[in-house]
């Protein structure tokens, strides 16, 4: 089971459960958006790569990372590495390019993006996920926390006509997800983690089932969870 698209809801998952559920369900209303050549831009160790070949019209599917970004294994590399400055690709290569929680590692977004549009074919689709709601982690490379506000200005900037930004979650879904940390992460003994998850585990199941994300809009109060977007060259 790989736990990014095949998700266990276990008592010892439920600090990832969410966030893996929310970001392969954005990506499962995405997928009629994707189609020819995909550049996985930050690709990590492409955990979505083997689902999108087989649920999209993607016929070859690139990652590109940079060499420092993690450390990756013996079977799963970038098809390309890059210095973080200018990708290494002719204008207009590919039809669509994705980023899953890549942009709030990025130091310079404005850069990323205009690459990004660079690379891009016209009435291209780049596919991004971000947390909102998420500890700190890959320290010291973890730069931002994006609002729907602050982002979409960044992709106006880099020269995207058609942007579409949606919440991951709202705030019950909010509240399942800091449950899950909380219980899973942070300090406590052995024993009282074990008792604790066994508790919260029904609470968090139903914080996500009456969580409806196609009700939020971006209003004075909101509370979300992350946000992922649909951007059309």
């Amino acid at each position: 089971m790989d736990n990014f698209t095949q998700i266990p809801f276990t008592k010892d998952n439920l600090d990832r459960f969410y966030v893996r559920t929310s970001i392969l369900d954005s990506l499962k209303k995405s997928l009629p958006n994707f189609k020819g050549k995909l550049l996985d831009a930050g690709c990590g160790k492409m955990p979505y790569r083997s689902f999108i070949l087989s649920n999209s019209e993607v016929k070859e599917y690139i990652g590109l990372d940079i060499e420092r970004a993690l450390v990756y294994d013996g079977e799963i590399k970038p098809d390309f590495l890059w210095d973080g400055i200018k990708m290494p690709f002719e204008d207009k290569s590919f039809e669509t390019i994705i980023a899953t929680e890549v942009l709030e590692h990025v130091p310079n977004i404005e850069l990323y993006l205009k690459e990004v549009f660079r690379v891009l074919k016209p009435n291209g689709t780049f596919f991004f996920t971000i947390p909102f709601l998420w500890p700190l982690h890959e320290v010291p490379n973890d730069e931002y926390r994006y609002t729907p506000f602050s982002i979409k200005k960044q992709f106006l900037k880099a020269g995207f006509s058609t942007i579409e930004i949606k919440a991951t979650g709202g705030w019950h879904a909010s509240m399942a997800q800091m449950l899950g940390l909380w219980v899973r992460r942070s300090p406590m003994p052995k024993k009282k983690r074990k008792v604790l998850s066994f508790i919260l585990k029904p609470i968090i199941k139903y914080l996500i089932k009456i969580d409806k994300t196609n009700d939020i809009t971006f209003k004075e109060g909101q509370m979300i969870t992350g946000l992922y977007g649909i951007i059309k060259k």
